[in-house]
Parts: structure tokens; C-alpha cells; sequence
């Protein structure tokens, strides 16, 4: 069996390790994932999805909150792995701990080399891509550039957001490694360089970028919306307050940017630089996520056409 060390965090990682583990091919030595973290108001601590799933099959778990020059790196270049597998790690690799196994791969969540970085879902839907995919590649140094092992292909719906389009690509990483490891490892597949002069990047969502901006046409808020959700949520504010939108849909109408065009018992519509949107899912600021009826019901029921979202 190949000996291999996989590394990984979310659920789209934990897809990947147990086809690894239900193949019957790879011997995982163990695991490396991010610390466990105070997530929610609550601040509850959560392990990841990679760590639930190698505790359920007893495999040695490693989580420096830095891979380089940490105890753990030294134990894992012990281990004698052939390789590693990494998906949605959220780390570099050392340098040393790559020269020190004859194979390194990656599960990497878009058509290479365009949305190179941490949230290429994001960045894809966000964008209004009418396709994305995964890419296995070689690991290198420098950030997603490594040569092309194998890429495979699906197209983006106006109903996918980051949580379906994660699960989709997932189990499309996950066929597509365990189709294509072998022929690599055995020299049939021979990578190819990626074209550096087409990168795209696709950085970790900032704060600031979570936030709507009404001047922008509808077709762009609903992409911001569902390109956030559920995490890390797209906002803005009413009446001084913030409220997170979970999900809105394309409407009828045109009035100014921010500004309340209609209101009815179950509906709220919102103009945008051009064309608008209507409110679905909210979540006002100390409150639970609600439909929109319920939010008309509550405290929106102060809100009246012609008034403005920030």
C-alpha cells in the first residue's frame, strides 16, 4: 500500500480522506489539520471536519497552528510516508518536508490556473463563473502553482451557493483523485505547467468585503450573497443596524441604490444600481436567521417604501 500523510480541514477535505480510506490503496499514517477554534457567539470550541472524521478511525492526529519549524514537522518527516495528499489544508508546506517524500498533491477547488488561493468557491460564484472545478497538482512552493495533474469540469446554477457547490466539488475532487493517483504515481500522467500569464487569485474573504454595496446591479448583489453563504455571510444595515443576508433573489423594478421599491406582507424588494433584489432569508444583528415574513412581522415592520439600506 502507498503511505501517505493527509492534510486537510473542512468538510471538503473530510470527502477526500475517507474515499482515501475507503479505497483500500492508501495507508494513512496520519492527519494534519488546523487547531481546534472558538467558533459562533457562544465561542464553542469546534474541531474540524478532517479531525472528526480521523478520530472515528483512530488515525495519529497532528495540529501545529504552524507546519514550519514546529515539534510535529519533525515527527511527520519520521513517519516514512511515499506522500502526501493535502485538500483545503490552509497552510504552506515546508520546503523540506516536500523533499522529503517522493510525491506531494493537491486537491484544489477550481479550473487552474485561475482562483489560485484560499476561496476560489467564493471568488467563482461571486464573479457569476458559469463553470468551476477541481484541479489535482503538484505541491511547490509557491502558492497553487504547481504542474496539473488532472482537471474535471461542472457548471455553476443560479441555485448553487458556497455550502452546494463545496459538497459538489467535493465528491468531484475526491472521484477525480482516486481515478487519477494511480496513473500518476506509475509515470502514465505526466503534469503539465500551468499558463502563470492567465492566474487568477482568490484570497481570503475580508470584512470589508462582506459588505453590500447598493450601486452595484442586482446580478452582482444576488452573486455577493450567494457567494458568501452560509459562510462567511454577506451584510448591510438598516436604521444604523446590521443585518446578514442569507439569501435573495432577482426582482423586478428600479428606484434608488439601497432604497425599499416594495413592501407587502411577504415581500421586500430592494433597488440596486440597476434592476434589484428581493430579501429572503435574513438575520438581523442578536437575532437568529428568519424568513422574510418573519422579519416584516418583527422588527422590519417599521421599514416602509422609500426608505434606504446603507
Amino acid at each position: 500500500m502507498v503511505k501517505i500523510i493527509f492534510m486537510g480541514t473542512p468538510d471538503f477535505s473530510a470527502t477526500i480522506l475517507q474515499g482515501l480510506l475507503d479505497s483500500g490503496t492508501y495507508d494513512v499514517l496520519a492527519v494534519v489539520t488546523q487547531p481546534d477554534r472558538a467558533v459562533g457567539r457562544q465561542k464553542t470550541v469546534q474541531s474540524s471536519a478532517v479531525k472528526q472524521l480521523a478520530l472515528t478511525h483512530r488515525l495519529p492526529i497532528f495540529q501545529p497552528e504552524k507546519l514550519t519549524g514546529s515539534k510535529e514537522l519533525s515527527e511527520l518527516m519520521e513517519l516514512g510516508a511515499d506522500g502526501i495528499v493535502t485538500a483545503a489544508f490552509g497552510q504552506f508546506l515546508p520546503s523540506q518536508l516536500l523533499a522529503a517524500v517522493d510525491f506531494a498533491v493537491n486537491v484544489h477547488a477550481s479550473l487552474l490556473p485561475k482562483y489560485r488561493g484560499g476561496a476560489p468557491i467564493h471568488y467563482a460564484l461571486i464573479n457569476g463563473e458559469k463553470e468551476t472545478g477541481v484541479t489535482i497538482m503538484e505541491m511547490v512552493k509557491e502558492m497553487d502553482a504547481g504542474d496539473m495533474i488532472a482537471s474535471a469540469s461542472l457548471p455553476i446554477s443560479d441555485e448553487d451557493n458556497v455550502g452546494t457547490l463545496f459538497e459538489k466539488l467535493a465528491f468531484l475532487g475526491r472521484d477525480l483523485l482516486l481515478e487519477t493517483l494511480p496513473a500518476y504515481l506509475s509515470g502514465s500522467i505526466k503534469p503539465q505547467p500551468q499558463d502563470s500569464s492567465k492566474a487568477t487569485f482568490s484570497p481570503n474573504i475580508s470584512p470589508e468585503a462582506e459588505r453590500i454595496d447598493w450601486q452595484r446591479p442586482a446580478r452582482d448583489v444576488f452573486n455577493q450573497v450567494r457567494g458568501m453563504y452560509p459562510w462567511p455571510v454577506a451584510h448591510t444595515f438598516f436604521a444604523g443596524k446590521r443585518i446578514k443576508l442569507h439569501e435573495v433573489s432577482l426582482a423586478a423594478g428600479q428606484g434608488q441604490p439601497g432604497q425599499i421599491i416594495e413592501k407587502n406582507r411577504k415581500n421586500l424588494v430592494i433597488a440596486a444600481g440597476q434592476g434589484a433584489v428581493s430579501l429572503k432569508t435574513v438575520q438581523p444583528a442578536g437575532k437568529p436567521k428568519m424568513a422574510i415574513v418573519d422579519f416584516l412581522n418583527g422588527i422590519g415592520r417599521t421599514a416602509e417604501v422609500g426608505d434606504f439600506f446603507e
